[in-house]
């Protein structure tokens, strides 16, 4: 008899199947002696649309709803039901005596699998592998330690409690939205909450007024001193006129240093990370989108093999994970990394409880290398960069802290405090893993109007003639619109929008990890934008007119961020068993029911404010100008025709005179690259302008041109080319 492994991607399932040495291969399956190797899609199974239930809901009516089923329906996805049907003919082999679970390791993995389970009513015994990075060694231990697959059952309630809880408030609320208002609006948990968030900063900054502030600056004794108000410790004051008199007032006083503290501090490593935290840093580094960067991520997990699991809300790794950390630094530890790994394998290594907590980490520890030996050649530039940042804030943990000491001087003027500041660094220590890179850290925020500078040696009592006195002015800024990398971590952190001030809710927030999971929170920025719901200009965030429109007309609490917390702490009450799901559902269709009923009674309007002349070719009606995440684009307003057609997309191209990038517009037959400076240029012209310049060669045409110069070079030197010059004649 053999095991049938269900793994959830077919690279995952062929690395499975390599080291389980399964090599026949078969209708979407792998098999050897002892196993056969099949996968999923991702999903392959999903829960029915309304119109399965009930064919009158085909059509959109508000007296349909609210769609309730007894008892929720599961359907084979159609674009991937022939793998489906490929899985379901290896579960019913007579020679497969039970299944070894294998899709990712957490609550949605466990939905992959299980729905696979159920739609093809298999019931033959299952054991689940549980590993957080597929390189061979990982699998082959994972395997060594299979687990009895009913330990998830829990699990897998939470997952189904999540799908069912989405589908009832999203496809009812979505459904009465649309027809009361007659305009293609949705709603959910996750998604009106973020735009909330997004709705609350823009009305900050409505309502921000600026207001001008004062500050005074000396220089005496080869020092920049700053004004310090003696009562409040600000370093500046709203009150000129105060201001000003101490200015006079100080001018042709003697400064008397009445303090020199000097205090060795210790920096370390910012902790490991987890997807949000690298999101995030992304995002600020390279521009790149959440969605983009877990893609990357995914690749250099499954496809590479170089890094751990990356949908983890850890930054901690376990103490099982200690004894392997100098074989991961043996496997990363090439090209530019080489220096500082070789320095930690010459000694032991140091853990400490800033990145080493078993109890910190849940279903996966923290984001870092795998054992496997890394081939930097063999990655695309995107997957360098973010390889990188994993690689350097691993060796950085295990590096000795940042030492420096902080010089911090005061002294008195005409009464008045003023104070300076400067660091000497004794140990660069983790800092040294970054060489030149900005290792984006503030030591002390606490003082960030002081300004390190270099001071020389002065004791408490000198006096110092004041050789400068200045009035500095500037004035209050508003809040920083959202980017992609702040509101990921608003997402993860959104106390600070809540409405009521209940510590409860506040608490539950924390620790449930806030507004959607860190698997799904780039899929909920992503269909914002898709949805037209949000819009970019550079990299900030804002929110379209249909965004705000549907804030006023959904029910309030689908606004708050205390709505998901609750379900997410209820969902891990089920996981833990502590819950029953079916409690759970009931509550979430009264729920339902009442949101209905709020939507129906609703006195609110929407009216499209960015409608067009252009008519839509498929129905007639009227199309709307809609700006995508990367392009501009015209859609109908008919929820049911669908048509949209893009005018112009965002390149990568920059301009010629402004270098900014321009857009991409089809006009005729040709497309056209537009600047905001008023820069036009035909695509032929610019790809010939291109070529000129010598940017017109990809980097295949560089490979092969480089392997003939090599394999030229090896060649003897008499070659045909050599032998046709020996004809001629130079006088």
């Amino acid at each position: 008899m053999k095991s049938l492994v269900l793994a959830e991607k077919p690279s995952v399932a062929r690395d499975i199947a390599r080291v389980l040495h399964c090599t026949q291969k078969g209708n979407g399956m792998l098999e050897g002696k002892d196993y056969v190797v099949t996968w999923a899609l991702g999903h392959l199974v999903t829960l029915a649309d309304p119109e399965e239930y009930d064919r009158k809901y085909t059509k959109w009516e508000m007296t349909s709803l609210p769609v309730m089923p007894d008892k929720m329906k599961l359907v084979v996805i159609r674009q991937t039901g022939k793998q489906f049907n490929a899985v379901k003919n290896q579960l019913y082999r007579k020679d497969i005596s039970d299944i070894v679970i294998a899709t990712d390791a957490g609550r949605e993995g466990e939905l992959v699998a299980r729905w696979i389970l159920d739609k093809a009513d298999c019931h033959k015994p299952i054991r689940r592998l549980w590993i957080s990075s597929v390189t061979d060694k990982a699998i082959k231990e994972g395997f060594d330690h299979l687990k009895n697959g009913h330990d998830y059952d829990n699990l897998y309630r939470a997952a189904t409690a999540r799908a069912q809880a989405d589908w009832l408030v999203g496809i009812n609320g979505t459904r009465a939205l649309t027809c009361k208002y007659n305009a293609q609006l949705s709603c959910g948990r996750v998604q009106t909450p973020t735009l909330a968030m997004i709705a609350r900063r823009e009305e900050e900054i409505r309502c921000f007024k600026p207001r001008e502030f004062y500050g005074i600056t000396l220089k005496a004794g080869d020092i920049e001193w700053t004004w310090r108000d003696s009562k409040s410790k600000s370093f500046s004051s709203f009150n000129k006129d105060k201001v000003e008199q101490i200015l006079a007032s100080v001018k042709d006083q003697a400064l008397e240093i009445t303090s020199v503290v000097k205090k060795e501090k210790k920096v370390y490593s910012p902790g490991l990370y987890d997807l949000t935290t690298l999101q995030r840093e992304a995002n600020q580094k390279y521009g790149y989108s959440a969605k983009q960067t877990l893609n990357i991520m995914q690749r250099l997990y499954e496809n590479h093999k170089v890094l751990t699991y990356p949908r983890t809300d850890s930054r901690y790794i376990g103490k099982d994970i200690v004894p392997t950390i100098k074989e991961r630094l043996k496997a990363c530890g090439v090209g530019p990394y080489r220096k500082s790994a070789g320095f930690l394998l010459n000694r032991p290594v140091q853990v400490n409880s800033g990145f080493v907590d078993d109890t910190k980490v849940s279903d996966h520890h923290a984001i870092i290398p795998t054992e496997q030996y890394v081939q930097l050649d063999h990655m695309t530039n995107e997957e360098r960069k973010i390889y990188d940042m994993v690689v350097r804030r691993f060796l950085s943990v295990l590096y000795p802290p940042f030492v420096y000491e902080q010089v911090s001087v005061e002294a008195m003027a005409a009464g008045e405090s003023f104070a300076a500041k400067g660091k000497v660094v004794i140990s660069s220590g983790w800092k040294d893993v970054y060489e030149d890179q900005d290792s984006q850290l503030d030591e002390d925020p606490s003082e960030e109007r002081l300004r390190d500078q270099k001071l020389p040696v002065r004791m408490k009592g000198e006096k110092l003639k004041i050789e400068k006195a200045s009035l500095n002015t500037g004035k209050t800024r508003p809040p920083a619109r959202f980017t992609e990398a702040s509101l990921l971590a608003a997402m993860e952190n959104p106390v600070h929008f809540m409405e009521s001030k209940d510590e409860r809710a506040a608490r539950t927030l924390g620790e449930t990890g806030g507004l959607g999971t860190v698997a799904t929170r780039a899929d909920i920025i992503e269909k914002l934008f898709n949805s037209f719901f949000m819009e970019k200009k550079g990299q900030e965030i804002y929110l379209t007119s249909k965004a705000r429109q549907l804030l006023n007309l959904v029910p309030e609490d689908l606004r708050k961020p205390e709505l998901t917390a609750d379900w997410e702490l209820k969902l891990g009450n089920i996981a833990k068993g502590r819950m029953k799901q079916e409690t759970f559902l009931e509550e979430i269709r009264e729920y339902t029911c009442k949101i209905v009923n709020e939507i129906k009674t609703g006195q609110g309007t929407f009216h499209h404010d960015n409608i067009t002349n252009k008519i839509c070719p498929r129905c007639g009606k009227k199309l709307l100008a809609v700006n995508g995440k990367n392009s501009k684009m015209l859609v109908c307003q008919d929820r049911e025709c669908g048509y949209r057609e893009t005018v112009s997309r965002t390149s990568n191209a920059r301009c010629p005179k402004c270098h900014k990038r321009m857009e991409i517009y089809v006009k005729g037959k040709e497309e056209t690259f537009i600047c905001s400076c008023g820069y036009k240029e035909k695509l032929s012209a610019f790809q010939a302008r291109r070529e000129k310049e010598g940017a017109g060669v990809n980097k295949r045409d560089v490979q092969k041109y480089m392997k003939k110069q090599q394999k030229e070079a090896m060649e003897p030197v008499n070659n045909a080319f050599a032998e046709a010059l020996s004809g001629i004649k130079i006088d």
